[in-house]
């Protein structure tokens, strides 16, 4: 068999679990579950732990082909990738401010945490303009041939 219809039964596997599990959950009602802290660890608990596992199988495969990758590749290419978007984010963090903040529920917000909040928002803006661009050259280089 190959590892196609292996982690196709495995995800089928999974997500009959996962639907059998929220069955329970939609069963029970969210009022009966919010007032049993009994019904929350038998109900939630294993669906968390499946959402887990998921996560821990998506991560450890994507760390796996981008290892894999880098050296069939041209690990030049991969550094400079990564050193473009380190350059974004050093240039994010130059351009944004931080100034310590209270939150809405009471708790304050240190400045360092409020620049790094400032810092990913301009890195989303930058690369969210470079992506808007990006697809207008396309656009422009495609009406061109």
């Amino acid at each position: 068999m190959t590892l196609h219809k292996i982690l196709k039964y495995l995800a089928l596997v999974i997500g009959v679990i996962g639907l059998v599990l929220l069955g329970r959950i939609i069963a029970t009602g969210d009022d009966a579950i919010k007032a049993s802290a009994d019904l929350q660890a038998s109900h939630l608990d294993p669906y968390m732990w499946i959402a887990y596992l998921v996560l821990l199988a998506v991560i450890v495969l994507v760390a796996i082909f981008v290892i894999v990758g880098l050296f069939r590749g041209s690990i030049k290419n991969t550094i400079i990738a990564v050193g473009s978007f380190l350059l974004i984010i050093v240039i994010a963090y130059v351009l944004s401010d931080g100034t310590a903040r209270e939150l809405k529920d009471g708790t304050m917000l240190s400045a360092s945490g409020d620049h790094w909040v400032g810092a990913g928002l301009v890195t989303f803006y930058i690369l969210a303009g470079i992506a808007v661009a990006a697809m207008i050259f396309s656009g422009i280089k495609k009406l061109a041939k």
